[in-house]
């Protein structure tokens, strides 16, 4: 399986939502009159998420803005606990929302990159907004990636099968050349689905989908990522 290019999720994967950001919710949910915890808004805010980008592509609404799915999953999560006089305070909002811009990468994927970057092209493929992805590759994950592809190209989220089928003929190769790596199944399943391989990142220890399209390798983080796509790709 001769893989050529490494296609990356952004968020989750390279970048840690979660010590990015939990803190500021934290912070917001400790002055309300609330017994919820953190870590219940967070992953209840995080499946919404999906949900509102998968509503958009299966009604064909087009790519609307990975950030407008987190402000529309921000404010549902907020009401589905009660906190609606949060929903409405717009400041509240976007002090939120202006955490986003500070997203922090990982501690094993920095030091990663070079050594991928020996036998493999490292591209973007990324549900986020063109201008927050130059944003978050030139200020925040400071790597010069061979290629930064956002999905708005083609109107849809990932796991769209035309995602993947535009990334590889923007690339200029065939999917079977391609290695989706990403800490989402869903976008491992969407990958391998059309024809790529695919590297599950499992870093949250969840059980894979109940699905044919399995992935090619897994790991826990980028620390043996490079070994085990070595490993593949003499197969």
């Amino acid at each position: 399986m001769p893989i050529k290019t490494l296609t990356f999720d952004l968020f989750g994967t390279i970048l840690d939502l979660g010590s990015s950001l939990k803190s500021h919710i934290g912070d917001m949910l400790a002055a309300q009159d609330t017994a919820v915890t953190t870590e219940e808004f967070w992953d209840r805010q995080r499946a919404r998420q999906r949900l509102e980008q998968f509503q958009d592509s299966l009604m064909l609404q087009g790519h609307g803005g990975y950030l407008e799915t987190v402000r529309r999953a921000y404010l549902h999560t907020l009401r589905s606990f009660g906190l609606d006089h949060v929903a409405q305070d717009g400041n509240q909002v976007d002090a939120f929302m202006a955490q986003w811009q500070g997203l922090r990468p990982f501690p094993d994927v920095l030091p990663a990159l070079p050594i991928l970057h020996r036998n493999f092209r490292l591209v973007v493929l990324s549900n986020g907004d063109p201008a927050f992805l130059e944003h978050l590759v030139t200020h925040q994950v400071p790597w010069n990636f061979d290629d930064v592809i956002s999905v708005s190209a083609v109107g849809m989220f990932k796991p769209h099968p035309t995602v993947y089928q535009y990334a590889a003929h923007r690339l200029g190769t065939a999917s079977r050349d391609l290695c989706m790596v990403s800490s989402n199944s869903f976008d491992v399943v969407g990958a391998v689905a059309c024809g790529y391989a695919g590297a599950y990142v499992n870093r949250y220890g969840m059980p894979y989908e109940e699905t044919p399209f399995r992935p090619s390798l897994q790991t826990t983080d980028f620390s043996d990522l490079n070994d085990a796509l070595q490993a593949l790709s003499a197969r």
